[in-house]
């Protein structure tokens, strides 16, 4: 059905018209952009929506988003931003609405809040006749109580992973905090979410990923997010443009089948294999090519060297599929790309990623640019570790979530949240790469290695071009031209006419995805 949308102020990020008043669409594509002129061009029995004046936007995509544990931790204890009292307070009251003997699930604490470590026994005492377990907020520890422990058979005599470790007392008994690699122990022990669970779940998460303005995700959550998307699909109520990203250990069945980077539809399409290089700042496991400032012994884990990176990836390429890389460390970092700068000497053109980037030694600042790299970040990351990165990294963090040197260098930048670490609202992202600075005002007006800030223009390209990029989709997605997607909010008012701060709090009072409202169900809503 033909809709003309008209009286509105549209930012349409296409070159070739960057400015326009009405759009024609229909097919769940644009069809027509225009002035006012375009209403005297349009049958008068099409229907036609004033919008009053308002500010329209393209859809917003995260490129970097757990959809899975997002939709799911919905429904867990939430510890994001809390004190260890807050924290174990939250898990004493669901105890005391959770039959006994099951299990407590949480997410969201941060140990660089505390300045220690929690422990078992504060779980113990919080939630006596439960197993509790609690995953951190950068999902790269996990936090378990003696009953979890022991249903998981964790005891003094569990040998740590080769790619993770349990934290331990004087004893040597574990003190129920795992890291890494060491989560599988305890997560092999929990009660596996059903797939209509996960189905209905993602559904139910659908609309407050509209609520902020997000009409695609890049989802890097494995087999059971990818099963319960297919199922949306199928079943007609699949809203949202999804990029579903592969484990790594799913890489021989992916080849035996035939799957490609690309293969899908319009609405869910086979993304990147995602592998990971090393671990994450939060536990001082990123893998780094000097110690740490504040654990002069650490140099983090790397959890895969370029020679095995450069293994997998040219065996993923010949298959047809694109690699994406967690690499936080500026060791991981220069490990993925020489691994990288080997696979494009062979004639690779595959439009592989880098995950988070979030520290890179001076001498690599240029080569994710040099490699027809993606620079896949998440700004909202800076905001919750830059005191985690001043002390950590010391000077070496004046190149870390360095986006204007990789968007000078010319990479291309697609940005997300990585949710649930962080809130998928890209409001907040927007305003975090913009002005490098908490929203309370620290470190001050200049923000954090104020050089690195970028305009919001660019910002939002990240949100865009940058991640319809990314998914192949460039001519699809990231703009309003014709024969684009019909994938648009309607803005209270015109975020670049408004002072940063006030861009946190900025939500559309409309989203339309393929040319329906999905956001609120009232289209007269607003």
């Amino acid at each position: 059905m033909l809709k003309l949308l008209h009286n509105a102020h549209i930012h349409t990020l296409d070159d070739r018209r960057p400015q326009a008043s009405a759009l024609l669409i229909g097919g769940g594509r644009v069809l027509a952009v225009g002035g006012e002129d375009l209403l005297n061009q349009v049958d008068e029995r099409v229907p036609r929506e004033d919008l009053a004046g308002r500010t329209v936007w393209p859809g917003l995509t995260d490129a970097h988003l757990h959809l899975r544990h997002f939709a799911l931790n919905r429904q867990k204890v939430d510890c994001t931003d809390l004190s260890l009292s807050a924290c174990l307070e939250r898990v004493r009251e669901r105890a005391a609405r959770t039959r006994r003997g099951a299990w407590i699930l949480g997410h969201g604490w941060d140990q660089n809040l505390w300045g220690s470590w929690g422990n078992r026994h504060h779980l113990d005492a919080a939630a006596p006749d439960h197993p509790v377990y609690l995953t951190a907020r950068s999902l790269h520890a996990g936090w378990a109580n003696s009953a979890a422990l022991q249903q998981a058979g964790i005891s003094s005599q569990t040998q740590d992973p080769p790619d993770g470790r349990l934290l331990r007392d004087a004893a040597g008994q574990p003190t129920g905090v795992l890291l890494e690699g060491a989560l599988r122990l305890l997560e092999t022990a929990l009660p596996s979410p059903s797939l209509p669970e996960v189905t209905e779940a993602i559904a139910a998460a659908q609309p407050v990923l509209w609520s902020y303005g997000l009409t695609g995700v890049h989802d890097f959550d494995g087999r059971l997010s990818f099963q319960a998307l297919q199922r949306l699909r199928r079943e007609n109520r699949l809203r949202l443009r999804v990029l579903k990203g592969l484990p790594y250990d799913l890489l021989p069945e992916a080849l035996g089948l035939g799957l490609q980077s690309g293969c899908g539809d319009e609405w869910l399409r086979i993304g990147a294999l995602k592998v990971f290089m090393d671990g994450a700042l939060g536990p001082r496991t990123a893998a780094m090519l000097a110690p740490y400032e504040d654990e002069p012994h650490n140099r983090g884990d790397l959890l895969l060297d370029g020679d095995e990176l450069y293994a997998i990836a040219r065996q993923a390429a010949a298959g047809g599929l694109h690699m994406a890389v967690h690499a936080i460390g500026d060791r991981a970092n220069r490990e993925a790309l020489s691994a990288f700068a080997r696979l494009r000497a062979e004639g690779d053109t595959g439009r592989h990623r880098i995950e988070h980037v979030q520290l890179l030694h001076p001498d690599d600042r240029q080569r994710l640019a040099a490699l027809g790299l993606i620079a896949s970040m998440q700004p909202t990351h800076l905001l919750s570790d830059m005191d985690m990165a001043a002390a950590a990294w010391g000077q070496r963090a004046r190149w870390a979530y360095a986006w204007r040197t990789q968007w000078q260098a010319g990479a291309v930048l697609a940005f997300g949240s990585d949710a649930p670490v962080e809130t998928p609202n890209p409001f907040l992202g927007l305003y975090a790469a913009v002005t490098r600075r908490r929203q309370e005002g620290f470190p001050g007006a200049g923000g954090w290695y104020p050089a690195e800030a970028l305009d919001l223009a660019t910002a939002l390209r990240g949100f865009t071009h940058g991640a319809a990029w990314a998914a192949g989709q460039e001519t699809f997605l990231g703009r309003l031209a014709p024969n684009f997607a019909a994938d648009l909010i309607v803005l209270p008012v015109d975020p670049f006419t408004i002072p940063p701060e006030d861009l946190p709090n900025l939500r559309p009072l409309r989203t339309m995805v393929g040319g329906e409202w999905v956001w609120p169900k009232s289209a007269r809503s607003e």
